[in-house]
């Protein structure tokens, strides 16, 4: 199955780089098992919404004091407003990020600074140093380890999505929006939108 460019441009006008996009999609999916119109459908559901139609492939981490209580209030709040800390960091991504995925997911101490370093890139946010090892053993040519920005390229981003897909054996989700949104997401966020996208690409699917 060939995904053409027209479907592409038609369900994200601000795609960046389609064209590199369309290339990469039509490699990197059937060389990772993503076949089927279900299969194409839902990885691609996935992915548009993931990475905001294929505008974003990097996390912003550009959160204010507030957001950072919204988001983490276990961590950033006291009695519903930001603490010292959310209010210390606030609009700093690079003391986000390090703080935030501190010895977790394979990163060390905040003093590292593999927070930063390792903070989500690609069509499916690829995080922490673990995630990107593991994407570096399988996948060496990439050398992800050394350049981690180059998950930000139209042909790296997908790339690095159909390995997370296969990775993760989300094909078996292939006709189950609301499971596969959670295996990707943790949650149901954005499932509306979602389950829209997945319909609309299997009707644009020849």
């Amino acid at each position: 199955m060939t995904l053409k460019i027209e479907t592409i441009v038609k369900l994200c006008p601000k795609a960046k780089n389609p064209e590199k996009l369309v290339s990469a999609l039509n490699q990197h999916m059937p060389a990772y098992g993503i076949v089927t119109k279900d299969q194409v459908a839902m990885f691609l559901a996935q992915a548009i919404h993931e990475s905001g139609h294929f505008t974003a492939f990097v996390e912003n981490l550009n959160y204010s004091a507030q957001g950072l209580a919204n988001t983490w209030p276990k961590r950033y709040a006291m009695a519903g407003k930001p603490n010292t800390l959310a209010n210390s960091i606030a609009r700093d991504q690079r003391k986000i990020a390090n703080n935030v995925y501190a010895d977790r997911m394979g990163n060390g101490p905040e003093s590292s600074g593999d927070g930063y370093t390792y903070r989500g890139r690609g069509i499916f946010q690829l995080t922490g140093k673990s995630n990107y090892t593991a994407l570096d053993k399988d996948c060496p040519a990439l050398k992800v380890l050394q350049n981690p920005d180059i998950l930000t390229q139209a042909n790296e981003a997908v790339l690095s999505a159909c390995w997370f897909w296969k990775k993760n054996s989300l094909n078996k989700y292939s006709n189950d929006i609301v499971a596969c949104t959670k295996a990707i997401n943790g949650g149901t966020i954005g499932l509306e939108e979602r389950s829209s996208l997945y319909n609309k690409i299997k009707a644009e699917l020849v």
